[in-house]
């Protein structure tokens, strides 16, 4: 991807390009294997589930910090990653803050790990790190709000979350045969996200039993969402890709009835940055293993 991700490529065909080499390398095979939720691409301000909509022409800049956030699964299990690129070399200090604090992360991450204490040393790490953009010096902040997470089969999001500050998670500890997404976020705003912006980003509801749809093009809906994607996330761009059309309405219904949750773009204050970093891990008995570890990052 790093070979045809340069300012002025379109975001739409750049998420398009990462999700069809995906299914080929993975042999996607519908609920059984494939891309485990949408390509996030949050740029600057916008720390996570950014992704373009059927329309959207937002252009990779050269100044631009752009989150790129990806999975894959086979039978529900989920490997989550994430990498920041930057073109401006001004930002380098930023990301290699982010970089540091995830990895710092996995160090401190094992069986029996305090995910407190996971928290106070990326904190540590990554406020460590200074950034000067246009004149003005940022201490790097953690974005408080944010967390890695455990990870279940067909459950992005798992039981436990993985602070990325001191002060949380007190006493809950990593067990034996546990996957996690130790992610961090560093940025020089407030480091506090909160939801604006156009919604791309999708899941059904975990455990969700049956409820009752009164608009029979929810139920319709319903059906796709359970064939395609189950309780994997999803965005708009998926359900045109398998043929839905005219379904605001009934996705607007699924949402209110509690059977899937949006999950809006989180943004920090405009004019700042922010940057991320993710690796996937395996707590085997006596190690643990990074999944999705590569040559790049």
């Amino acid at each position: 991807m790093r070979s045809i991700i340069k300012p002025g490529i379109d975001m739409t065909y750049m998420c398009e390009i990462l999700e069809d080499t995906v299914r080929k390398l993975i042999q996607a095979k519908g609920l059984e294997a494939g891309i485990a939720f949408p390509t996030g691409c949050s740029l600057n301000h916008i720390a996570a589930h950014w992704s373009p909509n059927a329309g959207d022409k937002t252009v990779l800049q050269y100044d631009d910090v752009m989150k790129l956030d990806f999975g894959t699964q086979i039978n529900g299990h989920i490997v989550d990653c994430a990498f920041t690129v930057a073109f401006n070399p001004k930002y380098n200090p930023l990301l290699d803050a982010v970089k540091a604090a995830t990895n710092t992360g996995i160090q401190h991450a094992g069986v029996d790990a305090r995910l407190g204490d996971i928290g106070a040393a990326v904190q540590e790490v990554m406020e460590s790190y200074e950034v000067e953009l246009d004149g003005k010096t940022h201490q790097v902040k953690c974005v408080r709000n944010l967390n890695g997470h455990s990870i279940d089969a067909y459950q992005i999001h798992g039981g436990k979350s993985v602070p990325i500050v001191k002060g949380g998670e007190q006493g809950v500890r990593m067990e034996e045969g546990e996957f996690f997404a130790i992610e961090t976020f560093g940025s020089t705003g407030k480091g506090y996200v909160h939801e604006d912006l156009e919604c791309s980003h999708y899941m059904k509801n975990f455990g969700v039993g049956h409820v009752p749809l009164r608009l029979p093009k929810a139920k319709q809906l319903l059906g796709v969402i359970d064939r395609n994607f189950g309780t994997l996330a999803f965005c708009k761009r998926y359900l045109d890709r398998v043929g839905e059309s005219k379904y605001q309405m009934a996705l607007k219904s699924l949402c209110d009835n509690g059977v899937v949750t949006s999950y809006p773009p989180l943004c920090d204050q405009r004019g700042s940055y922010v940057a991320q970093f993710e690796h996937t891990i395996y707590l085997h008995p006596h190690k643990k293993e990074v999944l999705s570890r590569g040559d790049d990052y």
